[in-house]
């Protein structure tokens, strides 16, 4: 487990504000490879990248932080510091449902803020919200974009970042101005990083529980069927060990057809292969993002239909529900608007969108009493009591977040 990353750190942030580009100063990989995000230049779904930090010990801070082996200043061997994952989520406002599912792995969280541009942007305040929503504590800021704008202008976005996370979970945080573009202030950003957000302390001696985020088919068309691989997902270790040979079990599975009725079935395999951090290993841990490779009919986990999915040891994860009872909090106001209407309380025969860890799902309300509300999902989920929810709501033509609820039955 020690090429693995020890931490999932989130970027998120209005769309086109650098996000992506920040990624690849960090990381030199470029996340935006589906065909729709090369062509319309926005991130579409989730993207990921393993960045190991390392220090000069020969240079002085902020200048000895970097991702290089050898330092850019002196020419010294770096130390590897830890090694980190960042998960690049879409800014744009019709893709809040898949942010939503990337924060539900986050344990820390980077917001991007233009200089280019008024803060706070729509999405960059429901962004924001969603950290607080979801319960993700250790965010800093980024002021990107500084090389183009004047310095008046960059002061002045500045102090509008500042007055706009009063209030939020940034409230007082670092805000830390730089150039992905050009690279400037990454190894201050760096620094910070290692300072202000740390590895979270989890268990190993748990029963494995994996956030399912990716669900993908690696074998191209053609192949032969005795080179046929299996199914791969991809996503986040909460809690316990997995090692190679172990049988795992995916819920809520899928939907089969059984005496004329539809009903939702675990799927069971063994796990033949894992990944972490471009490594192939015997044995992962919690932290980081993680591939398992699967004894699974590859047709299954093709384009992502897993994701949302829990994965573990057979026999211990939640039940798979149909729909529950929640106490909910809502928000003050629609953020992600213009005009930013009021909340509405939450109204019987409604329909709400559900984020319940990587899964979305939809849920029509068959009763609302003041704050406890019960729902009915059309797509089944695997939770239980206790589990945060994001609620959002149909405002216009777009789903809007107002709020949270804690699921109690």
């Amino acid at each position: 487990m020690k090429v693995q990353s020890e931490i999932n750190i989130g970027l998120v942030g209005h769309v086109d504000h650098g996000k992506t580009t920040l990624t690849k100063a960090l990381s030199g990989i470029w996340t935006d490879t589906h065909s729709e995000e090369a062509k319309r230049g926005i991130s579409i779904r989730l993207g990921y990248a393993d960045i190991t930090f390392r220090k000069c010990t020969e240079c002085e801070a902020p200048q000895c932080y970097t991702t290089k082996e050898t330092c850019e200043h002196c020419g010294s061997k770096t130390e590897v510091l830890r090694k980190v994952s960042f998960v690049d989520s879409p800014g744009h406002e019709t893709l809040m449902a898949t942010m939503l599912s990337g924060a539900a792995i986050m344990d820390g969280a980077i917001l991007v803020i233009g200089a280019n541009e008024h803060c706070p942007q729509p999405q960059t305040k429901e962004h924001l919200m969603a950290l607080d929503v979801i319960g993700v504590k250790n965010v800093i800021v980024v002021q990107n974009k500084i090389d183009t704008v004047p310095k008046e202008k960059a002061i002045e976005n500045y102090y509008e970042i500042k007055e706009f996370v009063k209030g939020t979970c940034a409230e007082g945080v670092p805000i830390i101005p730089i150039s992905a573009q050009q690279g400037a202030n990454i190894d201050i950003l760096i620094e910070t990083i290692q300072k202000y957000i740390k590895t979270p302390r989890r268990s190993l001696r748990k029963n494995p529980k994996l956030y399912v985020a990716r669900s993908f088919d690696i074998n191209k068309p053609g192949t032969h069927p005795k080179k046929i691989n299996g199914g791969i997902i991809g996503g986040s270790l909460v809690q316990g060990k997995l090692k190679v040979g172990e049988e795992i079990e995916i819920k809520p599975g899928i939907q089969v057809k059984h005496k004329g009725k539809s009903e939702w079935r675990s799927l069971t395999s063994t796990i033949t292969g894992l990944e972490a951090a471009d490594n192939f290993v015997d044995e992962v841990g919690p932290g980081g993002l993680i591939g398992v490779a699967l004894l699974l009919d590859p047709a299954l986990t093709k384009a992502d239909s897993l994701s949302g999915s829990i994965a573990g040891k057979p026999g211990t994860l939640p039940p798979t529900i149909q729909g529950f009872t929640m106490k909910t909090h809502l928000l003050d106001r629609v953020v992600g608007t213009k005009d930013e209407t009021k909340v509405e309380p939450i109204h019987s025969s409604e329909n709400l969108m559900i984020n319940i860890g990587t899964t979305t799902t939809v849920g029509l309300v068959t009763s609302a009493r003041g704050d406890i509300v019960d729902v009915n999902l059309k797509l089944p989920v695997c939770a239980e009591e206790g589990q945060r929810v994001a609620l959002s709501r149909r405002v216009g033509a777009r789903w809007r977040l107002i709020g949270y609820g804690i699921i109690t039955k």
